[in-house]
């Protein structure tokens, strides 16, 4: 029978630039993973930091090229969507490479503010604050403005928004106006809540913005769910909204900016044919050619990318406990940790990862299907994105050496959707955090960031 080294050689263009096998055991990003295996067991998460910074200066090159090629009159501004990890490690990564922030909740502001404390960040940084605002976050944005923050800018999302900042902000602001996106056909409902209306746009600017002396209009931005996608909707969308970006330009001298939030995709197979630098383009050329039609100037453009970011950066790493055989055909693996509790997008939303053994490459593979440690019938994985199957290699009970395995970049949310260190599901506890960064002579050093949630921290959250 082939060996598991022969499935991937034969299904994949194998090694890749992330990942190869020495010894039949993997390297991710030059990580040998067995050593970080044997140096702080499973089940673990880890997060390789320079991942996070070229993931950052591969946007910036090709946007920088791209509007070299096109000969585009606008700047590009990178921003990181914090609400994909809001780990001071992933921050203070992601800052190294002059990017900005978005922000999404009140709870964002304290953290930029933590981050000017230390000397991260400077008053001149843009925080693009979007969502819906209440009181709180409202009041953090104005004291941020006044005190001096003069990049902060409230994207406004409903018509009321802006009533706080007319009564509170006493310096000079930036404004955005977020316009309400439709969504995909195949979707449940039509419009995003997000947003103001489009036909309610020039209004709100007319009426409550142009005539405000501390106010400019800077920014129009969207963001469509479905990500940046080379689709006839995605395509319809954007010339929507950069039509109306022109409407407004011409009674708006001011407003230079358009944001179209975020969506770059993150490989989720080994397996992976996204044209990044084509995207950018077409992105670009259909900007220019509205903006032309409309004898508009082209505008900045700020992107907002979260899971691009942080998403490759990360990876969950697992022991096989167990085998168990039901109805004589479906072949289980146990893993020691949870699908629910510690990546929930693979309940929540299908979500697939690069999966992939961390040794035992040099053993036969069979078809298996993967469960978690919860009762719940959901906590399992059975499917990858290029197949509906899962191959790993064969594992006994009995043998020396454990079968571990990996999930691969899984950065971005599930730590801030699953509950960080809070209270799981079966009271499965969160598994240890490793951060792994390079040296400037490129050697590896790692360090344990969190432990693996004791007994203690629950009954203490739960009241015993």
């Amino acid at each position: 029978m082939d060996k598991y080294i022969d499935l991937i050689n034969q299904t994949f263009d194998f090694p890749t630039e992330e990942f190869r096998v020495e010894n039949n055991e993997l390297f991710f990003n030059e990580i040998p993973m067995m050593e970080i295996v044997k140096e702080y067991g499973t089940p673990l998460r880890l997060t390789y930091l320079p991942k996070i910074s070229s993931q950052i200066q591969k946007a910036k090159l090709l946007f920088k090229e791209s509007m070299e090629k096109l000969n585009y009159q606008g700047s590009y501004t990178y921003c990181y969507c914090t609400k994909s990890s809001h780990f001071s490690f992933v921050l203070e990564e992601a800052l190294k490479n002059n990017i900005h922030i978005e922000t999404s909740s009140s709870f964002d502001i304290p953290i930029i503010r933590s981050l000017y404390e230390k000397g991260k960040v400077d008053k001149d940084i843009f925080v693009v604050c979007n969502g819906y605002k209440r009181e709180l976050y409202r009041n953090y944005i104005t004291e941020m403005i006044n005190d001096g923050f003069h990049h902060v800018t409230p994207v406004i999302d409903n018509l009321e928004e802006i009533d706080h900042y007319i009564e509170h902000v006493t310096q000079p602001c930036q404004l955005g106006i977020r316009v309400a996106s439709d969504e995909e056909p195949k979707f449940q409902f039509y419009t995003s809540r997000l947003g103001i209306n489009y036909n309610d746009v020039l209004k709100l600017y007319k009426k409550k913005i142009k005539d405000n002396p501390n106010f400019q209009l800077k920014m129009l931005h969207y963001f469509i769910n479905t990500g940046i996608k080379d689709t006839s909707y995605y395509w319809s969308e954007l010339s929507r909204f950069v039509h109306k970006y022109c409407e407004l330009k011409k009674i708006c001298p001011e407003l230079d900016t358009i944001d179209i939030g975020g969506g770059f995709p993150i490989k989720t197979s080994i397996q992976f044919d996204y044209n990044y630098r084509y995207m950018i383009e077409e992105i670009l050329r259909t900007i220019q050619r509205i903006c032309k039609e409309e004898e508009v100037p082209e505008p900045n453009i700020f992107t907002e990318f979260g899971i691009y970011t942080v998403g490759e950066s990360g990876a969950h790493v697992y022991s096989i406990l167990d085998t168990k055989l039901q109805n004589d055909k479906e072949l289980w693996y146990m893993i020691d940790g949870s699908f629910i509790t510690n990546l929930p997008d693979t309940w929540a939303l299908n979500q697939r990862y690069i999966l992939m053994a961390i040794n035992q490459w040099d053993k036969p593979y069979q078809r298996l299907n993967l469960g978690g440690l919860t009762c719940d019938s959901q906590d399992y994985y059975n499917s990858e994105m290029h197949s509906f199957q899962v191959f790993l290699p064969k594992f006994k009970k009995q043998e020396t050496e454990p079968l571990y395995i990996g999930f691969f970049h899984t950065g971005a949310y599930q730590e801030s959707l699953s509950g960080y260190g809070g209270i799981k599901h079966c009271l499965i506890p969160s598994p240890k955090h490793v951060i792994i960064d390079r040296e400037e002579d490129g050697t590896l050093k790692t360090w344990l960031f969190a432990e693996e949630q004791t007994q203690e921290s629950m009954l203490k959250i739960l009241g015993y």
